[in-house]
């Protein structure tokens, strides 16, 4: 009788150790794609010109993907995930920007 409950309660550990090493599992690639994406947006910002007529987002990307930079390195992969996604979008408000710059 003992063996049997000593059964049951090691499955649920078991299940639990697993969970967690899948869970764990789930953030170890790095943000590749995120990074390319970041960079990419960063740099047709600045071909339009988001260099003189958008400085601050400009430069705010370009913090946000410097700091994903130091995540990747330090093996941070979620944060650096969001740090590259934020560096996309502030390199993309920095587009916006300076074409509305341009048209005025």
């Amino acid at each position: 009788m003992i063996n049997i409950f000593k059964k049951i309660i090691s499955y649920p550990q078991v299940f639990v150790f697993i969970l967690i090493c899948c869970l764990a599992g789930c953030e170890t690639a790095p943000p590749v794609q995120e990074m390319s994406d970041a960079r990419q947006a960063i740099s047709v910002a600045k071909e339009a010109g988001a260099a003189d007529r958008a400085t601050f987002h400009l430069e705010a990307a370009e913090n946000y993907l410097e700091n994903a930079e130091v995540n990747l390195n330090q093996r941070a992969y979620h944060q650096a995930r969001r740090n590259a996604y934020q560096a996309k979008m502030k390199a993309l408000d920095a587009l916006q920007a300076s074409e509305e710059s341009a048209e005025e």
